[in-house]
């Protein structure tokens, strides 16, 4: 049985039996060509063309209708917001009255002796 054992970006790979070891970096495992023909992987971006203009399109039309989504969702919040505000001031309103007239109460309590 094998031992991996992972350093800063690269891989051990020690046999048990022997004293052989293997470094493994972490680019080849990923499966990205290094060779020497000189291809890279990578995106469909990358290679350019029709398919990268069409991918450049469709990204761009996920972030503006996931941009349009989250300011129609937060005008909503802020609406509610307003709403439970002015609700909050009717009430504070009544309650402001509510002991306005406490306070008429004792002072013609007050008056009255």
């Amino acid at each position: 049985m094998a031992a991996v054992v992972v350093m800063s970006g690269a891989v051990w790979r020690s046999a048990t039996r022997g004293a052989r070891a293997v470094l493994c970096s972490s680019r080849a495992m990923s499966g990205e060509s290094g060779g020497k023909s000189g291809e890279r992987a990578g995106s469909v971006r990358e290679a350019g063309g029709a398919f990268a203009k069409r991918e450049k399109a469709e990204e761009e039309r996920y972030f503006k209708k996931m941009n349009t989504d989250q300011l129609k969702s937060l005008s909503k919040h802020h609406e509610e917001e307003i709403k439970h505000s002015e609700a909050e001031i009717q009430r504070l309103k009544k309650e402001i009255e509510r002991h306005k007239e406490k306070v008429k109460g004792l002072r013609k309590i007050q008056e009255d002796d």
